[in-house]
């Protein structure tokens, strides 16, 4: 890995963890597309996995007395069985496939998610939010869009919802970093950036999430499921556009 390429994923691990420490999701998007540009996909995936189950651990510790543990318990259920399937298929899109769904996964926060009447505090809710979010997680490397659905019509505060979302998620990169981690060992870990890099990143992690509990603080809940849903389409657009640059270059 070049010095430069280093470089930009330091600062995409504190500059995404910051992100997604306000807004539970955006910074894991941002993350995914970056690491895909400077590494071989399965790498971007196992990377994106260990640097995204560090940032969403520390931010669920953060805000652990938030966390509603019996929507976990049913999502980790899900999760087991999404992630078997896939390490059963052995599945790994290419990078074009991948942009492509990093880019569409933002337009899920369209979806009325009111009126579809999904909600992570019901038991069977829960268990199909772990089955289609792991799903998309290890399909398109993110699912923070389509996790927001089941989020909608709970009556959780914000911190409640970045801190049982960040809990999900954790179960969520975890199954990305094993279901892809086989194959990376089996390369004799080939595209993956070096240990020491990983090293510096994850307390960089930590630190681009204390300073987004922060900033989450000062933020209401209306302005932050408004701001949330613009941003994500923003970055989703961006990588519409470069999914067809990769398709048109092919």
């Amino acid at each position: 890995m070049s010095l430069i390429a280093g470089f930009v994923l330091l600062a995409a691990a504190f500059a995404t963890a910051l992100l997604s420490g306000v807004f539970g999701m955006a910074g894991g998007l941002v993350l995914m597309g970056v690491l895909a540009l400077i590494l071989p996909v399965q790498a971007a995936f196992v990377t994106h996995g260990v640097l995204q189950l560090a940032a969403n651990g520390w931010r669920a510790l953060i805000q652990r007395g938030h966390i509603r543990w019996a929507v976990i318990g049913w999502y980790g259920l899900g999760s087991l069985v999404a992630a078997t399937v896939v390490l059963l298929l052995a599945f790994s899109p290419s990078r074009p496939l991948l942009f492509l769904c990093l880019g569409l996964t933002p337009l899920l926060t369209w979806l009325p998610g009111d009126r579809m009447r999904l909600d992570a505090e019901r038991p069977a809710h829960a268990v199909l939010a772990g089955i289609s979010v792991t799903g998309l997680n290890l399909t398109a490397g993110v699912a923070g869009p389509l996790l927001d659905i089941f989020f909608v019509r709970t009556g959780m505060t914000r911190h409640a919802v970045v801190a049982t979302k960040a809990a999900t998620q954790v179960l969520a990169h975890l199954a990305k970093t094993v279901v892809y981690g086989v194959g990376i060992l089996q390369m004799g870990g080939q595209g993956m950036p070096p240990v020491w890099l990983l090293a510096l990143a994850l307390p960089l992690s930590f630190a681009g999430t204390a300073v987004g509990a922060r900033l989450l603080d000062r933020m209401s809940d209306a302005g932050f499921r408004r701001w949330t849903r613009w941003i994500v389409t923003g970055i989703g657009v961006a990588y519409l556009v470069q999914a067809a640059r990769l398709l048109l270059a092919a």
